[in-house]
């Protein structure tokens, strides 16, 4: 049975989406951009600022739904602008220190709300 997974930890969907998704032991969670969710806004400062944010609103979403990093299994993160790849890389790995999840890194024109980044992430029960 699906599931729909919401936290007032994470941004509120700006759109016709949820946070999340669970299904068969899987969690989906929409793209996360670096909205605080205490302000509604996109958080100050640039790329790696905006990535710590990101995580956080994956991992309260994760929590909420009774997962953790270690469930997640694959991340797709999209970059307005791929010069950001590298210290976006850097904060991302501090969220996965072992067992890393599949992943896949794209180049976008604009994101929502002129981010500088969005990750959406699956994470399954072990």
């Amino acid at each position: 049975m699906k599931k729909i997974i919401y936290t007032e930890r994470a941004p509120k969907a700006i759109g016709p989406y949820c946070q999340a998704v669970e299904i068969n032991g899987m969690l989906f969670i929409s793209g996360q951009v670096p909205i605080d969710p205490s302000t509604a806004t996109i958080v100050e400062g640039g790329i790696k600022e905006q990535t710590e944010q990101v995580m956080k609103n994956i991992g309260a979403i994760l929590e909420e739904a009774g997962y953790t990093f270690d469930d997640v299994v694959k991340s797709t993160c999209l970059l307005s602008d791929m010069n950001n790849f590298a210290a976006m890389n850097e904060i991302y790995g501090n969220y996965y220190k072992e067992n890393s999840p599949a992943r896949a890194a794209y180049g976008v024109v604009k994101l929502p709300l002129g981010a500088l980044v969005e990750i959406e992430t699956i994470a399954a029960r072990q």
